[in-house]
């Protein structure tokens, strides 16, 4: 699909049902909440093992201590200050996260369209394709982080788009990273407030792991990457990825 197709489909998005997008959620997760978990567990583990790497060449950000109280001022300077030293760090974060939600995305894909599944997590962090998710965690990363410094609201508002990056990406990796991110905004601002309610359901949904002891987290924390999934699929579709797919499986 082209950027200009995407962007049609985009601009002429149809109503969304709430209520029918939720059920769709819970359908979607009880089909892959394995294939999250193991998402969700590898991404924590590789973010650990980044931070780990920093904080051993001294490049970590500083944690907040108040040893006099809570000094406003001095939180900004010192927020502000770990922000920008901890850019390295943001950057390889984000690229992780993109890359294995991207992997994610592409297993959901296959399961919802009954497609003989290709468990390869690691997708989209290969050769072929680590340029375009790196460049693409650069380009987040700076956005979340100028949207950090300019405080808590505007960090709200750039979350939707941000979160259609990886689902963009999956469906779309020929597309060029700025034309990836353009997709993400258009699709986040078109649906921005029905992606947040749906997304901050889900999220509320994903917290009942806090019940089994916190571990149960690891388990339920996906289903709040699903929304971003089933919007993309209401909005664009995937029919044209899953007809390109059969006529690769049939000429193998």
């Amino acid at each position: 699909m082209t950027f200009d197709q995407l962007q049609h489909k985009v601009q002429n998005a149809k109503e969304l049902d709430f209520g029918a997008t939720l059920e769709s959620v819970i359908d979607l997760y009880k089909k892959v909440w394995l294939k999250g978990f193991l998402t969700i567990l590898m991404i924590i583990l590789l973010v650990i093992g980044v931070s780990l790497i920093f904080t051993f060449i001294g490049i970590s950000p500083e944690n907040f201590v108040f040893n006099e109280g809570l000094d406003f001022e001095k939180f900004v300077t010192q927020f502000s200050s770990n922000t920008v030293y901890s850019i390295p760090q943001t950057i390889l974060i984000s690229t992780i996260t993109i890359g294995l939600l991207a992997g994610f995305y592409r297993m959901c894909r296959q399961v919802d369209s009954g497609k003989k599944e290709d468990e390869d997590y690691f997708y989209f962090l290969k050769k072929e394709y680590f340029t375009k998710v790196f460049t693409l965690g650069m380009i987040y990363a700076a956005i979340a982080i100028v949207a950090q410094l300019l405080c808590f609201i505007p960090y709200i508002y750039v979350y939707v788009p941000l979160a259609y990056v990886s689902i963009i990406f999956a469906n779309n990796p020929n597309l060029s990273e700025m034309e990836i991110i353009k997709a993400s905004f258009s699709l986040g601002n078109k649906k921005w407030f029905f992606s947040f309610g749906s997304m901050f359901v889900a999220g509320i949904m994903g917290m009942i792991g806090v019940i089994a002891c916190g571990v149960g987290l690891f388990f339920t924390m996906s289903i709040a990457y699903l929304p971003a999934f089933i919007i993309y699929k209401e909005v664009v579709g995937f029919n044209e990825i899953i007809q390109s797919e059969r006529i690769e499986s049939n000429e193998d």
